[in-house]
């Protein structure tokens, strides 16, 4: 099989298949959406904290494979990730993907994304919040 022809999107292939080719970099297309969805995946089969260790790592592995490592920006992975689990903590019952990119539309749209709700645009440009996680300094 060929792995680089594989995508992320929905009901395409397996969340073990899906983070096994993400770890690799063969995924041959990776959008925001395809990254809430392989954040979902791991928050549903790993603890929250290792499921952002892991995540974060395979996507700063994925980015400098694809000859794009300045593309990692710490805030925006940490704080998307700790929305999905948020966001599936609120669910009284285990969700599939499909159920919970129907109820999280929000976490799926990139521009203008959740997080203008929660940061500053000055802040999520800055050199500090792409290196470091910084937490939210909007106020409502």
């Amino acid at each position: 099989m060929n792995t680089t022809d594989k995508t992320a999107g929905p009901g395409t292939i397996s969340d073990e298949e899906l983070i096994r080719d993400f770890e690799q970099a063969t995924l041959k297309s990776f959008h925001h959406a395809d990254h809430v969805r392989i954040a979902f995946a791991y928050l549903c089969h790993y603890p929250a904290a290792e499921a952002l260790k892991k995540f974060s790592t395979a996507l700063r592995h994925f980015a400098t494979a694809q000859g794009r490592p300045h593309l990692y920006h710490e805030t925006i992975t940490w704080a998307y990730l700790l929305l999905i689990r948020e966001r599936m903590a609120r669910t009284s019952a285990p969700q599939t993907w499909d159920e919970f990119a129907r109820q999280n539309t929000d976490l799926l749209e990139w521009k203008p994304g959740v997080l203008a709700r929660y940061y500053r645009p000055e802040t999520l440009a800055s050199e500090l919040a792409r290196n470091t996680f910084i937490f939210p300094d909007k106020s409502s």
